[in-house]
């Protein structure tokens, strides 16, 4: 564990892997660092998919996978209903999928050529677990190579490295999320009062405001949260923690 503790002392002018993205120079390190000591060549690290916000590109924060896996693999709506991603739903547990365990299990066999591409490129299994930050934000890691199960012991260390990084990335890093333009105090009402069920009509007697106002706000709302509908802006302002 020691050692584990010592990595956010490494150089930040080390050279990265060309894939990582929006991760300082440290943060890449760590975690291309915690992958090799655990056996593993690939590391990814990534948002929780949420129903406002499934795709892999809208999730990704780092990995070293082959800039064409990436490309690929983001084309593809497959990652909110992956193997790995429906396994972490079902426990707080990490998970080991003896296989890359980013594509789908389907009948039609939808995904299949995702799972030999994976392993073309080394990612034959997968060991994966959540993370909260202090906000509750929560996290994908995933390690993929070509290793057997980890023990208890290498599994602990991982998981533990995984989180002195996640702790610094927040800390330093660029994990708070947040719209683009601030809301103002009645976008924020109007909102508030839509996730409680509430029409237009009903809010603006409640805010005692005109209908065309009040659709006013929710209209702006809509645009600062970069939604198509008032259900996904509602969605994106308590992903924001704004309601």
């Amino acid at each position: 564990m020691r050692e584990s503790a010592n990595i956010v002392r490494r150089s930040a002018q080390d050279t990265l892997p060309l894939a990582v993205s929006a991760l300082s120079a440290p943060h890449g390190r760590l975690l291309d660092e915690a992958a090799k000591k655990a056996g593993f060549g690939y590391f990814l690290m990534a948002h929780f998919p949420r129903g406002d916000s499934a795709g892999f590109a809208d999730n990704q924060i780092a990995c070293n996978w082959p800039q064409a896996l990436v490309d690929d693999y983001s084309n593809a709506d497959l990652f909110h209903r992956s193997q790995m991603i429906q396994a972490m739903k079902r426990t707080n547990m990490p998970v080991f999928c003896d296989c890359a365990g980013f594509d789908v299990e389907a009948a039609n066999g939808e995904g299949k050529h995702f799972d030999t591409q994976f392993a073309g490129h080394g990612l034959r299994r997968t060991f994966a677990f959540s993370l909260h930050d202090v906000a509750l934000r929560h996290y994908i890691f995933a390690f993929s190579g070509n290793r057997p199960a980890l023990s208890r012991q290498e599994s602990m260390e991982l998981v533990y490295s995984s989180m002195q990084i996640l702790e610094s990335f927040v800390r330093y890093g660029k994990a708070v999320e947040q719209p683009v333009e601030r809301l103002s105090n009645r976008e924020v009402e109007c909102l508030r009062w839509s996730a409680a069920g509430k029409s237009s009509e009903e809010i603006a007697i409640i805010l005692a405001l005109s209908t065309h106002t009040v659709a006013s706000y929710l209209k702006s709302a809509m645009r600062k949260l970069n939604s198509v509908n008032r259900m996904q802006a509602v969605a994106r302002a308590y992903r924001y923690r704004l309601l």
